[in-house]
This record gives C-alpha cells, structure tokens and sequence, in this order.
C-alpha cells in the first residue's frame, strides 16, 4: 500500500429509530441503548436539536410572530457578519459562523425556539461516557447540526462537538497514490461522518439519531478532541473574515 493511502472501506450508516419525545433532563445515552445494539468503533450521531431539548437549551416565542426570536439571535450573536432582510449571518460564542445564531424553530413544539448546547463536546462526552457505562462498548460521538456553506447552494449537517474520535485527521506529510507528498491536505471527518448520518435521518422524519459503522479504526481516539478546537478555522487564517 502506497504510503498514506488507505485501503477501501465499506461504511454502513444506521437510523436509530423508536426514540421518545426528548424533553429536558432526558438521559440520552440511555434511550440510544434502549434503542438500538452498539459496536465497539460504532460513532453514534446526535441532532443539536434533541441534545439541546435535554439540556433544556430551549426558550418560549411567540408562535403568532415569526420574527420574535430575533431577540434571542441578536443575544446569541458575538458579531454580526452580514444581514440581509430578516436573515443573520453570526459568529456564536463557540465560533460557529452560521444562519441566526443557531437559534431555530424547526422540529421543536410551537411557540419554542431551540438555541445551541452550552458546550456541545461536553455534551458528547457525556453521551460516549454514558453509552460505554451502559452499554460495555467504546464509540465515538458527534453531534450534528444544519449549516448552510459559501458558495454553495443547500444545507448539509456537520459537526458542531465530538468526543471519541479525531474532528480532522492530518495528511500534511503522508503520500498520495503517485507517491506525492500532500502538503495540505486535513480531512474533516467529524463533518463527513455527520453528512453521512443527515442521509437517514433526514430533516422531518424524527429520527434524530444514526450510527455510523466501519468508520476507520485510527480515527478513533481516547485524547481529548474538541470541534471547536480543532476544526474551527482561527480568524487569523481566514481569508474570507
């Protein structure tokens, strides 16, 4: 095998289907073991949506007017990069760049707005030590969230906390499969991994959970690994900031 390049995997990604209604307090590692059997190297995908109604990451608006969360996203904003009629493009306290803080109203009871986890690889980690306390088995979590992306039309699902599992693998230094050696190149796993599990989980089916299976082993890892960390692009090297 060519130095760096790994050889095929066959990944299976698997709906977690047959969960409650999540509310606040809700134990989720226990309602994801309840659900579903789990292998060691399993990484298990969370919605920010379910994790933040058991963290009671959710506030009353009024369900008769669209725009009363705004106040909520003007408090979520750290700053404000662009506005465009009722639309925000913020930076939350975690670095996230994303559409109105985080805050949404989708999938959530009417007159609700769901906000993002305090700490969302906390909140991952609290998930993976929960599973492997119940159920015996070592998996990696990620917690998953909607972006929209530059450039780009759509939405997809990446990572906004993980635990268990490498958020981006290093390849700077390693070969290509003509022997070249890569000079930039560092895979988002933890984003791939979510897009991956958004596939069967889908955004009104109500199934907020997946399991990602067959994920390569040397992703996976007992350090402390943080999105926020390690995935975020400091604004010292971003040229679009």
């Amino acid at each position: 095998m060519t130095d760096g390049v790994r050889a095929p995997r066959t990944l299976t990604v698997i709906p977690v289907t047959g969960l409650p209604e999540v509310g606040r307090g809700a134990d989720l590692a226990g309602l994801i073991c309840e659900a579903t059997a789990l292998c060691d190297g399993d990484v298990v995908v969370v919605t920010q949506k379910v994790v933040s109604k058991a963290e009671g990451a959710v506030e009353a608006v009024d369900a008769d007017d669209p725009l009363s969360h705004k106040s909520i996203v003007e408090r979520e904003s750290v700053r404000v990069l662009r506005r465009r009629g009722d639309l925000v493009i913020s930076e939350t306290r975690h670095g996230f760049v994303c559409a109105n803080a985080g805050v949404d109203l989708s999938n959530v009871e009417r007159g609700t707005a769901a906000l993002l986890p305090e700490d969302s690889d906390r909140s991952a980690r609290r998930i993976r030590d929960g599973i492997r306390a119940r159920a015996g088995v070592r998996v990696g979590v990620v917690v998953s969230d909607t972006f929209g992306r530059p450039w780009r039309r759509g939405v997809t699902d990446v990572a906004i906390g993980s635990a268990g599992i490498r958020p981006v693998v290093d390849l700077r230094g390693t070969r290509d499969a003509y022997g070249r050696e890569l000079q930039v190149t560092e895979v988002a796993v933890a984003d791939e991994v979510a897009a991956a599990a958004e596939l069967v989980m889908g955004k009104a089916t109500g199934v907020p959970v997946a399991v990602v299976r067959g994920l390569d082993p040397s992703v996976h890892t007992d350090e402390p690994a943080s999105v926020s960390r390690d995935l975020l692009r400091p604004p010292t090297d971003d040229l679009f900031r």
